[in-house]
């Protein structure tokens, strides 16, 4: 299906986070593709992320994993935009709370956010910037999730906001499968458009 990747069966995603490499595990190993992550290539350096968007963070963290590999390298940045709060968190969504605070306090400040507005829920979408590099080309591709944001958590499975977005059926991220969400998530839109790119 890919058969340039198919030559480039292994392929660096500059991720730690845990839940993020699994997504892409799901997604690229069907196609024979087998996604390494910053520990497994050695790489320890701290990114700083000082772009000023999704695009140019994404392609930040590309450049400086390539720079550490031959091999090609998919980045990516995401992040969730809550209409009530004129787009916020944004590309400010994983320390949303403060560098080094964690998921649950992230939600705890937007949902506090949206409390203070007098609002219990708000639309709501994800967006993912992928950057794919290898010794011939930069590609870049934009994802998107809509939904909206719910008071309550719901749902066990998951990261981030999922426990507090809900998709059309009613169903948060958090309370899906993990098939039935990577078939609708922002992510998986990018990397289908991606995939499209590298036939």
């Amino acid at each position: 299906m890919i058969e340039y990747l198919y030559m480039k069966r292994q392929v660096v995603i500059a991720t730690s986070n845990r839940g993020k490499l699994k997504e892409y595990k799901d997604m690229l190993e069907p196609l024979s593709i087998e996604c390494l992550s910053l520990k497994d290539i050695g790489y320890t350096d701290e990114i700083e992320e000082n772009g000023s968007s999704f695009f140019e963070n994404s392609m930040i963290k590309a450049i400086a994993v390539r720079k550490a590999t031959t091999l090609p390298v998919i980045a990516d940045d995401s992040g969730l935009s809550v209409d009530a709060l004129n787009g916020e968190p944004g590309i400010y969504s994983s320390r949303y709370a403060g560098e080094g605070r964690c998921d649950k306090d992230n939600i705890k400040k937007l949902l506090e956010n949206l409390h203070n507005l007098n609002l219990r829920e708000s639309p709501a979408h994800f967006t993912c910037v992928i950057t794919y590099i290898d010794n011939e080309r930069t590609i870049q591709t934009l994802g998107r999730l809509d939904g909206k944001i719910i008071s309550n958590e719901r749902g066990y499975d998951g990261f981030g906001y999922d426990p507090i977005f809900e998709v059309d059926g009613g169903l948060t991220l958090a309370e899906m499968g993990e098939d039935e969400k990577n078939t609708i998530s922002h992510r998986h839109n990018a990397l289908q458009k991606l995939i499209e790119e590298l036939k």
